[in-house]
């Protein structure tokens, strides 16, 4: 089934979405749209894909593909190896500790 096929008209190609398109979307998109939502939605997406078929006539050859627009870099830290875990200066601010934990009033019945 052909859900989105080109129109050639006067100006250019224009794709069109058919309405068992928009309904399958809408069920995916969990959407309960008026008719005139529907309409509306669909003219949109049909703006949308002709504008992604401009930018396919543009020349990307000597662009190097992305996944961001900004660099990213690595930013973990090294692991440092210590013999403490702060544990003690931690539990120095605690109203009540045992065991080397947090004492605290009981949530949950068994």
């Amino acid at each position: 089934m052909e859900q989105v096929e080109k129109k050639v008209g006067a100006k250019a190609d224009k794709n069109v979405i058919s309405d068992e398109t928009m309904e399958y979307v809408g069920i995916l998109a969990k959407l309960d749209l008026s008719k005139e939502e529907k309409a509306a939605a669909k003219k949109d997406m049909e703006k949308m894909l002709d504008y992604i078929d401009t930018l396919n006539e543009l020349d990307t050859s000597g662009i190097e593909p992305m996944s961001h627009i900004f660099a990213v870099d690595n930013v973990f830290r090294e692991d440092i190896v210590e013999d403490t875990d702060g544990g003690e200066d931690t539990l120095a601010n605690a109203p009540a500790c045992r065991e080397r934990a947090f004492v605290v009033p009981k949530t949950v019945d068994q």
